[in-house]
């Protein structure tokens, strides 16, 4: 289920109309409880791992979940955290292929398998090229972090991801 903008809204800003006395009693429990949002996009943040041997890797994803985010990505955007990133997730699961229209920043691109083990990564796609980057088979999600990012932690095909 999809919620629509002005009800987000609504369900985001309800906490501040409670009185005060709720406030002092609950502010803890409301924040912890509300999703992380990125302050750029307005989308929702969550951890992500990857398990590469007897090593997992952390980092705080950015869910492109609809069309029109899938659409967006990561396009103008300057800089991205060494531990941040953006996973589209595919439903239905699809063989995609991603490109970089309007992407400032290099990035690598990991096609994740409905196994949720890495099918392929496109590393280092270059900035503005739209030759499409392809999976090499069907995919549930698609992993976007900085450049170069998977090589220094040496994750690799086969590593497993979860969401």
């Amino acid at each position: 289920m999809r919620l629509t903008r002005t009800f987000a809204a609504a369900f985001l800003l309800a906490p501040a109309l409670l009185p005060t006395a709720a406030c002092s009693q609950g502010a803890t429990e409301t924040a912890t409880t509300q999703p992380a949002v990125h302050a750029e996009s307005g989308l929702p943040v969550i951890p992500l791992k990857v398990i590469s041997g007897d090593k997992v890797h952390t980092f705080r994803v950015e869910v492109a979940a609809t069309e029109a985010q899938q659409a967006k990505g990561l396009m103008f955007r300057t800089h991205m955290g060494a531990d941040e990133g953006m996973i589209f997730p595919e439903k239905p699961p699809r063989r995609p292929a991603f490109w970089m229209r309007n992407t400032v920043i290099p990035l690598d691109i990991i096609f994740i398998g409905t196994d949720h083990r890495i099918l392929n990564i496109a590393a280092n796609a270059v900035p503005y090229d739209e030759t499409p980057l392809p999976a090499i088979g069907i995919a549930s999600g698609v992993l976007e972090l900085n450049g170069g990012r998977a090589a220094e932690l040496g994750i690799k095909p086969g590593d497993k991801v979860e969401w």
